[in-house]
């Protein structure tokens, strides 16, 4: 846990606060934050090791590069232990711009922003930070930016691939997993297909449910979507261009919300879930289908995979802090061939609203 000393030593340096802004917002790589700031690469890393040395920073391996943020415990707020049990710290992931902190300390703990009073300290001054330093606001504005640019290149495969991708090999797009999910629903739902793609799922669906939406980020994809649904005169799927993180659906619209082999494809799956859980009516379901975590690094280029897959246990926490109760998670496939992708089932209902 980071000492106020540690503290106020590593933040003494004006360019070492610009990059604690920037991570308290998103985990960014040392080439992202050379971009934002226009510094040199050695001057990025020097601050970096600095402020990991201090405790306030740690990274994760992605591909060939690794991200950077700041660790949760960092950041606590001031109070967060004075709530005697009443309310308890909001969940990791749940404010907008942070991750959920899914890893452990040297004592088994999970970091769920409940740490001694000193780590306020670090909050007050990247409050008083922002308001002060000229460049804060560009160094936002352009880390926005960065981020786009990260988007736009997922989208921009997806875009590539439209037309086609049925026809391709997917890892663990398997009718078997999905058939799986099938036997647990109870239809007619009102459904929404999140990261639809070109919509073959959300077809199979409108052969049972009242209404599906499907939802996806790349214009071309449901372009293709509409068009097969028009081909098989389905009528009952309403094709919507959005993001798995601001979903285009109103609140409680829902009875079902599917991410079938997409959430491995947000930028921040914990956001992803809360939107699923705004969208769904109290009692609702959401049911994911997605791969068990593997080490196919290659899947982040070939398929344009954000994540690595999920552990069971990192969907439940996730589900939890994200409102869902009852869930349930299960192995439900795994294929034969190198590298042997295993698909994963997770099933949770919306916490009914308490009168």
């Amino acid at each position: 846990m980071p000492s106020i000393v540690k503290i106020l030593r590593v933040v003494a340096d004006p360019n070492r606060l610009r990059i604690l802004l920037l991570l308290q917002a998103e985990e960014l790589s040392v080439a992202e934050l050379q971009e934002i700031l226009t510094m040199g690469q050695s001057t990025i890393s020097t601050h970096l090791s600095q402020l990991k040395q201090a405790g306030l920073v740690e990274d994760r391996r992605t591909g060939k590069s690794s991200l950077y943020r700041l660790i949760a415990q960092a950041a606590a707020p001031l109070d967060a232990e004075k709530s005697n049990g009443s309310a308890g710290p909001k969940a990791p992931g749940s404010q907008e711009g942070q991750r959920p902190a899914l890893h452990r300390d040297s004592n088994g703990q999970t970091r769920d922003g409940a740490s001694a009073p000193e780590t306020g300290l670090l909050d007050e001054l990247l409050a008083r930070a922002a308001a002060e330093i000229p460049e804060a606001a560009q160094d936002q504005a352009a880390m926005r930016r960065v981020v786009r640019k990260r988007q736009d290149k997922m989208r921009a495969f997806f875009d590539s691939v439209a037309g086609r991708l049925g026809r391709n090999y997917v890892p663990g797009k398997s009718w078997k997993s999905i058939a799986e999910a099938l036997l647990r629903l109870m239809p007619p739902l009102t459904i929404a297909d999140l990261g639809t793609g070109e919509g073959a799922f959300a077809l199979l669906l409108a052969q049972r449910a009242h209404r599906v939406i499907a939802v996806d980020s790349s214009a071309r994809m449901l372009e293709v979507g509409r068009e097969q649904a028009s081909r098989n005169s389905v009528a009952n799927v309403d094709f919507r261009l959005g993001d798995m993180e601001e979903v285009p659906i109103g609140a409680g619209e829902v009875d079902l919300v599917f991410f079938s082999q997409s959430l491995h494809h947000t930028l921040h799956p914990a956001r992803a879930l809360a939107e699923a859980a705004r969208i769904l009516a109290p009692g609702g379901r959401v049911v994911i289908l997605d791969l068990a975590r593997h080490r196919f690094e290659e899947a982040r280029e070939i398929y344009a995979d954000e994540w690595l897959g999920f552990s069971e246990g990192e969907l439940e926490e996730m589900l939890a802090h994200a409102g869902f109760d009852h869930i349930e998670t299960s192995l439900v496939d795994k294929e034969p061939e190198p590298p042997h992708f295993q698909t994963l089932l997770a099933i949770a209902q919306k916490q009914a609203a308490r009168p």
